[in-house]
């Protein structure tokens, strides 16, 4: 089995004279690290190795096979909250927290839906279990002030959609910020913010305070303040920053649109606003 370090150009006992490191993406298939590493500091990459870092999930799989490692092969994928083992995700954090009954709220027409024990049990673009209706609603914005949790009536509504987020301070892992941000103010690169989500075609813009706003080429689905966007360029993992705002949802974008264009309409309706006879 090879042993991977963070760059593959140097030896493992070359590491301690390089004095940076960076980390590139898993192949397709193996385990996505890029989430993890995105805040890793210098001084630890740089007496890091990544023992499985060339390997596919499939390819280690065989290897355990080979050497009758069936407690390996036998082990489900994990999926949720993994530290939660089987429990009850909101069972275990009413554990913890004390319940801050809300109502849900249709985001089309203000229409109370339903109610719920904490608007924190949900995050964006999951589906919000609403007793009695049968239809699925989705979460698409939480009002932690007044505890209401705001639904969409579906999976691929506009409300779920944004292609603008602006970051706390960025962790860059090789470069503190890349040299091109430095000189352009702005850079195209790739982002995620979801294990194995497909990569992001995207804008960063500079701020002085070291965060950044990031303008994506299409609007992303279910975006969430506290999640981290990871960056890319190429296959190298550039770093990452905290997402602390989000720009409006594209039916934020398409109700402002509509009601311009009757703001226009009844304008040009108004008297001592046509041409002149």
């Amino acid at each position: 089995m090879r042993w991977r370090q963070v760059t593959t150009q140097e030896r493992p006992w070359k590491m301690k004279r390089c004095s940076s490191r960076n980390t590139s993406r898993g192949r397709k298939g193996s385990s996505e690290t890029g989430l993890k590493l995105g805040t890793v500091p210098q001084e630890a990459l740089r007496r890091t190795l990544f023992p499985l870092g060339e390997l596919t999930k499939d390819f280690v799989k065989k290897i355990a096979a080979e050497n009758r490692l069936h407690h390996v092969l036998q082990k489900k994928e994990s999926m949720g909250i993994c530290f939660i083992g089987k429990r009850n995700f909101e069972n275990f954090i009413l554990e913890y927290l004390q319940p801050r009954p809300g109502r849900f709220i249709s985001i089309e027409d203000n229409k109370v839906l339903g109610t719920h024990k904490g608007w924190f049990l949900y995050t964006l673009g999951q589906r919000a279990n609403i007793g009695g209706l049968r239809e699925p609603w989705y979460v698409v914005d939480k009002d932690g002030a007044k505890g209401d949790v705001l639904v969409a009536p579906r999976t691929d509504h506009p409300a779920l959609y944004r292609d603008l987020l602006r970051t706390g301070r960025v962790h860059w892992i090789a470069e503190e910020p890349p040299a091109a941000l430095v000189r352009d103010k702005m850079m195209e690169c790739h982002f995620r913010f979801r294990h194995q989500m497909a990569l992001v075609p995207c804008v960063l813009t500079l701020n002085q305070d070291g965060t950044v706003w990031v303008t994506a080429v299409k609007a992303v689905r279910a975006l969430a303040p506290g999640q981290f966007a990871v960056f890319y360029k190429g296959d190298e993992c550039l770093g990452s920053g905290k997402i602390l705002r989000l720009g409006p949802s594209a039916y934020t974008l398409q109700k402002g649109q509509r009601t311009s264009s009757v703001a226009k309409e009844g304008s040009s309706d108004s008297p001592g606003l046509g041409p002149a006879p």
